[in-house]
C-alpha cells in the first residue's frame, strides 16, 4: 500500500495546525512501515486530501476519474472558520460550499476529533467519518535546559519571574482579547503570545485591541523552534481560551511538555479532557482569573502526569496505526464496491 499525502500550498501553511499535520502524518506513517509520496505524478493506491484549494479540487476529479480511492482530511469545519480571518462572513460563501464539496466527495473523512466527526456528520454529505487524533512527538517536548535556558534569554526573564504563554494566530476565535484582559488582572506576570498573522487578514478589532494590548503582555509573533519549547517547559501555564477548535495541537504540546494546560470550557475537548483530572477549564474570564490563580498557588504534579497519559495514547507511533488501518478499510470497501 501506497499512500499520497497531498498538501497543497505547504509554504503557506507551515505555520498553521494543517502545516504541523502534514510532518505528523509523514511522521506517523513511517513509524508503522507505510510506504507514501508527497508528489501526485507518483504511482500510488490511495489518496489522503489534507487542503481544500483549486489545485486539490482538481486532483480529487482526476482521481475519481481513475479510480483511486480518496480520503480527505477534515481539519476545517464551517464553525471554527467563523470570525477567524478579516472578511471571513465574505470568504464563508465560497470556503463553506468548498469544504462541503471536498467533503461529500470523499470516499471517507479523518478527522481529529469526536466533537469534529458530530459537526462533519451533522452536515448530512453521506460520507463515512471517523476521528484519528493529529497525533504528537513525545520525544520533541522532552524536557532541555538548554531550551529553557534559551527562552529566558530571548526574553529576559529575570530570576523567579512568572510566565503565562498563549499560542495561535491572532484571531478573535482563539480568544485573543480574552487573553488581554485577563493579564490585566495579573500585572506582575509576563503574558507572552506566540502567534503571527498577515495585517492585511487580521480583523480590524483584533489589531486595535494588539495596538492598546496591557504592558504585561508580549507577542513576538511566529517561533517554532528551542524558545518555544522552553516557554512550554518555563511557564506557569499554557492559557488557550480558543473559542472554537477541532482538536488543538498546541494543547497537545502543552500536555507533552508537562505544562498545565488551561483551555475554555468547550465541545472539542469534553470527551478526553476533564477540569482537575488533566488540566483546567472555565468558561469565562472571571473564571480563568480564578484558574490562574489556582494552578499558581497549587501543587500540579498529578494533572500534569495525567496530562502525559493523553500525550501517549495520542503518540504518532498510535496515530500512525489507526491511520494505516483506515487507509486499509477504505482500500478494502473501495475494491469491494467496483
Amino acid at each position: 500500500m501506497k499512500v499520497l499525502l497531498y498538501f497543497e500550498s505547504q509554504d503557506k501553511i507551515k505555520t498553521s495546525g494543517i502545516g504541523r499535520a502534514l510532518k505528523h502524518q509523514i511522521q506517523a506513517l513511517t513509524s508503522n512501515g507505510v510506504e507514501y509520496t508527497l508528489d501526485p505524478k507518483e504511482s500510488f493506491d490511495i489518496a489522503h486530501i489534507n487542503t481544500y484549494f483549486p489545485k486539490a479540487k482538481h486532483l480529487v476529479k482526476k482521481l475519481k476519474r481513475k479510480g483511486v480511492p480518496v480520503i480527505v482530511h477534515g481539519h476545517s469545519t464551517v464553525e471554527d472558520f467563523r470570525n477567524s480571518f478579516r472578511g471571513w462572513k465574505l470568504m464563508s460563501l465560497w470556503f463553506n460550499p468548498n469544504l462541503k464539496w471536498f467533503y461529500s466527495h470523499a470516499d471517507h473523512i479523518i478527522t481529529p476529533s469526536a466533537y469534529s466527526k458530530e459537526l462533519i456528520d451533522s452536515y448530512n454529505l453521506g460520507t463515512s467519518v471517523e476521528f484519528i487524533s493529529n497525533g504528537i512527538d513525545p520525544k520533541l517536548y522532552e524536557y532541555k535546559k538548554e531550551d529553557v535556558d534559551a527562552f529566558k534569554e530571548f526574553f529576559k526573564i529575570k530570576e523567579n519571574e512568572k510566565v503565562i504563554i498563549g499560542v495561535g494566530f491572532p484571531f478573535n476565535r482563539k480568544g485573543l482579547k480574552d487573553f488581554f484582559e485577563v493579564a490585566k488582572s495579573f500585572p506582575d506576570i509576563k503574558f507572552i503570545w506566540f502567534g503571527a498573522l498577515a495585517k492585511i487578514l487580521t480583523q480590524h478589532n483584533v489589531l486595535k485591541a494588539i495596538k492598546h494590548r496591557p504592558e504585561n503582555v508580549l507577542m513576538p509573533g511566529y517561533i517554532d523552534n528551542k524558545i518555544i519549547r522552553g516557554a512550554y517547559h518555563y511557564a506557569e501555564c499554557l492559557f488557550f481560551p480558543s473559542y472554537e477548535e477541532t482538536e488543538g495541537i498546541v494543547v497537545l504540546e502543552s500536555l507533552a511538555s508537562h505544562c498545565v494546560t488551561l483551555v475554555r470550557d468547550i465541545g472539542v475537548y469534553k470527551d478526553w479532557l476533564e477540569d482537575g483530572r488533566d488540566c483546567y477549564k472555565a468558561k469565562n474570564n472571571a473564571e480563568f482569573v480564578e484558574k490562574i490563580k489556582k494552578i499558581i498557588s497549587s501543587d500540579n504534579s498529578k494533572i500534569k502526569e495525567n496530562g502525559m497519559k493523553l500525550v501517549n495514547e495520542r503518540s504518532l507511533e498510535v496515530v500512525g496505526k489507526e491511520l494505516k488501518g483506515a487507509y486499509q478499510r477504505v482500500l478494502d470497501n473501495y475494491h469491494a464496491k467496483k
